[in-house]
């Protein structure tokens, strides 16, 4: 009789526990589960798998470029051979060519749209391009053909449609444009004590993508980065006799522009796991003090299958370099410039250390480095990554300095070498390489400068699940699957560099496990390594390989910015007694869903886990789970804070 009792007042103590009143679930299963439509559909192009169709096609352009920096007038004057293969099974009539100096005008699209971001400062303006003249290529003769300009695009006729399946043709560009001072964002000049500082990226007319989902992707340049064909490209940078030219590839006449000390140096370098200084701080203080020498030199640099190429010239660099360590015994160099503004230990005198762990170790974990070098640089472009390449602020220093090193030198894999369209979905890039990123802060140094969750620049520590809050509640946060110009600069950071970022380490440590993400995610870069992935191609890739139908997943955190609530709702004793079980109610409560654990703790002080997989709400909202028998204490769901759970309140019942 006694037993009884006791079983009768725990299951109405768990009743009076369960019985507040709660919202109207906004839970509908037939939403959260209906099949999903992608955007890009399968065909020969692009397989239902993810990966590349039996059919699919690239176009190339290969780039031979001379090109002449003025210190004085702050300017480049260049000449460009472009080498355009048409690799698709359609004829071209036209081509069309990216002028992305042209969004410092004072009438772009850009600056009318709001400043372009990144790409300039209101009230500070160039003349973008001056286009001297386009010829083609006919026969052994150039000959001038007609050409339209719009805002950041030029439209170039052909005197005989450029036919598919591999036809070939040459365009010369011959152009100028005023290099924009620091209000250039993602290209500039500073001055630093001595000299100045020019950073050139977007520095040559670049050919847009042609594929196979939209023809020609000729989206103006308003802020957003880019979308580029891969090949070779070859370049000759001419500047004063002093002045030196940091550029992504492999320099081509070290003997005609290098010291040989310097080259010694970057000798030792090359067998080096330590920093080996190449230009001291003193040798640049000799230097800016010397009698300028008279002249010129040309720097020539081949950069092999890459989308983009930039470099930095100065005179006030210090230089050095170590070893970086690749899968397979191959080796890379990683290398650092900064002013003298900049040295030291505590900032840019651990740049190469930076770099050459962040490289060792994404190319351990994903994929192996491409290039022949990886380039750190202090100068007026902060933040801003181009292949083999990171551009950094003269002032970066300690954990912030290694974050942004690694962020940037990062998107050497995403997306210099699985080459999406950034001007669309920059959430791919950005969120893709702030994942990576979160592993080389949890690792470097046993995690000195860990964890970093919470995207590019703010400091670390605080648990994202709770951080995504703000967005996910937010009525006008906009989905990840935006359009990346559409997105406000209130969100930019937010949904397209952390709630991305989140959504693969949720996909990785949650839904899939890493033993099935890993592997998945590996493939995905290594099918689209120097191709163009859609985001379909991603979720197909993801899913097929990781084994899971994730539509749910894609449809609630991608496509919408769905919140998730899931809740413990009651606890009741089988037959009121302990000994036969117990059912555990748990319930969805809003529109996104996931697995979650679920952790009975009993009353003897041992507890009982079990996954709960999201087929619990393939059909309902609520569903109750049979435990093992005992007398329980409190039930949990979610015991280890790792889902973006919005009301973590109704996330334990506790029997009393």
């Amino acid at each position: 009789m006694v037993r009884m009792i006791a079983g009768a007042l725990g299951l109405a103590l768990a009743i009076v526990a369960s019985a507040q009143a709660a919202p109207p679930s906004a839970y509908n299963p037939k939403e959260a589960f209906a099949p999903l439509t992608l955007p890009e559909p399968v065909n020969r192009y692009r397989s239902g798998s993810g990966a590349p169709g039996p059919d699919y096609w690239q176009n190339r352009v290969d780039y031979d470029i001379k090109a002449n920096l003025d210190v004085a007038a702050k300017s480049l004057s260049a000449t460009e051979v472009i080498g355009y293969t048409n690799n698709s099974p359609d004829a071209l009539p036209s081509l069309w060519v990216q002028l992305d100096q042209n969004i410092y005008k004072l009438d772009s699209r850009a600056t009318i749209a709001g400043g372009g971001r990144r790409g300039r400062s209101a009230g500070m303006h160039t003349d973008g391009y001056v286009i001297e003249s386009v010829e083609a290529l006919r026969g052994k003769a150039w000959t001038a053909v007609p050409y339209v300009l719009s805002d950041t695009r030029m439209n170039v006729h052909l005197p005989a449609p450029l036919k598919g399946g591999g036809g070939k043709l040459k365009l010369r560009i011959v152009y100028n444009y005023t290099v924009p001072g620091f209000f250039g964002g993602r290209t500039s000049w500073v001055n630093t004590k001595n000299g100045p500082i020019f950073d050139i990226a977007q520095w040559f007319p670049r050919m847009a993508v042609y594929d196979d989902l939209r023809g020609w992707d000729t989206l103006p340049y308003l802020g957003q980065e880019f979308y580029l064909e891969y090949g070779d490209i070859d370049y000759a940078i001419t500047v004063p006799a002093g002045m030196m030219v940091m550029g992504g590839g492999v320099l081509k006449n070290p003997l005609e522009v290098l010291t040989p000390a310097q080259r010694a140096r970057l000798a030792q370098a090359a067998r080096s796991d330590a920093t080996v200084m190449i230009r001291t701080p003193d040798e640049v203080v000799r230097d800016a003090a010397a009698p300028a020498p008279g002249g010129t030199k040309t720097w020539r640099y081949h950069f092999a299958n890459t989308r983009d190429v930039a470099f930095s010239a100065s005179k006030a660099f210090i230089w050095d370099a170590a070893r970086i360590n690749l899968p397979g015994g191959k080796t890379a160099l990683a290398e650092s410039v900064y002013p003298v503004e900049s040295q030291g230990d505590g900032a840019w005198g651990r740049s190469t250390e930076y770099t050459k762990d962040a490289v060792e170790h994404f190319s351990q974990r994903w994929f192996t480095y491409p290039y022949r070098t990886a380039w750190s640089i202090a100068g007026g472009s902060s933040g801003m990554e181009y292949p083999g390449m990171a551009f950094d602020g003269i002032g970066d220093k300690g954990k912030e300095l290694f974050w942004i090193t690694a962020h940037e030198i990062g998107h050497t894999w995403f997306p210099m070498t699985v080459g999406s369209n950034e001007r669309r979905d920059a959430w791919i890039d950005e969120g893709f390489n702030t994942f990576i990123d979160t592993f080389e802060s949890d690792e470097f140094k046993g995690g000195v400068y860990g964890p970093k969750r919470d995207g590019e620049y703010a400091p670390g520590g605080g648990n994202p699940v709770d951080e995504i809050q703000s967005v996910l509640n937010d009525p006008d946060a906009v989905p990840i699957l935006s359009r990346a110009d559409t997105i406000a600069e209130t969100y930019r950071h937010p949904v397209t560099y952390f709630k991305s970022a989140l959504g693969l380490r949720l996909l990785r440590d949650v839904i899939l496990g890493p033993d099935r993400f890993d592997p998945a995610f590996r493939k995905f870069i290594a099918d689209w390594a120097f191709k163009h992935p859609s985001p379909s191609d991603f979720f197909r890739t993801m899913a097929s390989e990781g084994g899971e139908d994730l539509d749910w997943w894609w449809r609630g955190w991608y496509v919408n910015n769905w919140k998730l609530d899931l809740a413990v709702t009651d606890v009741s004793y089988t037959d009121g007694d302990p000994a036969k079980g117990a059912g555990v109610t748990v319930e969805s409560r809003d529109r996104l869903v996931m697995p979650s654990v679920l952790e009975v703790r009993y009353a003897d002080g041992h507890s009982f886990r079990l996954t709960l997989p999201v087929e619990t709400f393939i059909q309902r909202a609520r569903a109750t789970i049979a435990v093992p028998p005992g007398k329980i204490a409190s039930v949990v769901l979610d015991p280890d804070h790792v889902l973006p759970d919005g009301n973590r309140s109704n996330n334990t019942f506790t029997l009393k």
